[in-house]
């Protein structure tokens, strides 16, 4: 039996995941969250996951941030990213953080439960348009973003949403000067030397739809 943990922020996506794998021969979900901390508090609590799927889009952090915590916690968790990002730097930077695999939401029921079985024996699974998009990225060049940890993906990705240093500090149980100094090291591995262009680089590669005269809040503490 797959023990699996859905770590999702909608309910009724949640429930929909749930009536789908326990559905299946061999698939159990045996928890659920909606949090990051959540998904850290049910991984202590339950013991004994096989799979987390895990959404990247999370209300108190990042699903990239739940990835790394759970691992350093259980290191022989596998975990399925099912999320509405298709652009391979969120690829990138979710498999860097131990992902094993990487579907978008548009993935057939089929092709999740395969993937859910493939990530509990350690397979690395990829949908079709996610691996496409990686490769097209990596053979033109156009993916800077991946040059970031997934810390500093996180932080980037946090401050040209708009959220404050004190905001990103929190959801990531970061201190505000590690928060300004993650951001410095970004403005250094992608050659910008100012917010504007900073922010201008995030809209052209996806990273948020903000348009490119939003300023960013980030300022040191």
């Amino acid at each position: 039996m797959i023990r699996i943990l859905v770590v999702e922020d909608h309910a009724v996506v949640r429930t929909g995941y749930r009536r789908l794998i326990d559905a299946e021969d061999g698939l159990l979900v045996v928890g659920e969250a909606a949090t990051a901390d959540e998904a850290y508090a049910r991984l202590c609590e339950i013991g004994g996951i096989d799979v987390a799927m895990v959404d990247l889009s999370l209300r108190d952090s990042s699903g990239i941030d739940a990835i790394r915590r759970m691992l350093a916690r259980e290191p022989q968790l596998r975990v399925l990213v099912v999320s509405m990002h298709d652009n391979p730097s969120f690829v990138v930077q979710a498999m860097r953080a131990g992902a094993l695999g990487y579907l978008t939401k548009n993935s057939e029921p089929e092709e999740m439960l395969a993937a859910i079985r493939d990530v509990a024996v350690g397979r690395r699974v990829l949908s079709a348009e996610v691996a496409q998009g990686v490769a097209c990225a990596a053979l033109e060049d156009e993916a800077p973003l991946s040059r970031l940890t997934p810390r500093e993906f996180d932080v980037l990705r946090m401050a040209v949403s708009g959220e404050s240093t004190e905001a990103i500090a929190n959801r990531l149980h970061l201190s505000q000067k590690t928060v300004y100094n993650h951001m410095s090291s970004v403005r250094q591995k992608l050659g910008v030397d100012n917010d504007f262009h900073l922010l201008r680089l995030a809209v052209r590669h996806g990273l948020t739809a903000l348009p490119d005269s939003t300023p960013l809040r980030l300022a040191p503490p």
